[in-house]
């Protein structure tokens, strides 16, 4: 069973980087061909997809994001992270790791970490 845990602090001042970690147990982030994801909820509204970085190291980004977005990886520890520079208030979300076989909204995500609410604020 795969198991995804997210990690990082809670608040985050503006225009500070956010940065996230995401652990795998039960399962290796380099097992072909998935794609480590990151997806967030702001309040109120639908997911978004974030970026992704596959079981080679590849990493993709959306383009609304793409500028401030950085996905990592480390696989001696099985984690990956997330970093969101120059944030806002309008990063407040919850954030949350998955596991996909895919990139996008198309694809599809099995297991997913219990999501982190991060807030924006000063």
């Amino acid at each position: 069973q795969v198991q995804l845990q997210e990690s990082g602090p809670g608040l985050v001042k503006p225009s500070q980087t956010l940065s996230l970690t995401c652990t795998v147990s039960g399962g290796s982030i380099t097992t072909k061909y998935y794609y480590w994801t990151w997806i967030r909820q702001p309040p109120g509204k639908g997911l978004e997809w974030m970026g992704a970085i596959s079981y080679s190291g590849s990493t993709y980004y959306s383009p609304s994001l793409k500028s401030r977005t950085s996905i990592s990886r480390d696989t001696s520890k099985s984690q990956f992270t997330l970093q969101l520079s120059s944030v806002t208030p309008e990063d407040t979300a919850v954030y949350y790791c998955t596991r996909g076989n895919g990139l996008g909204y198309k694809s599809e995500y099995d297991y997913w970490g219990q999501g982190t609410q991060v807030t924006v604020s000063s």
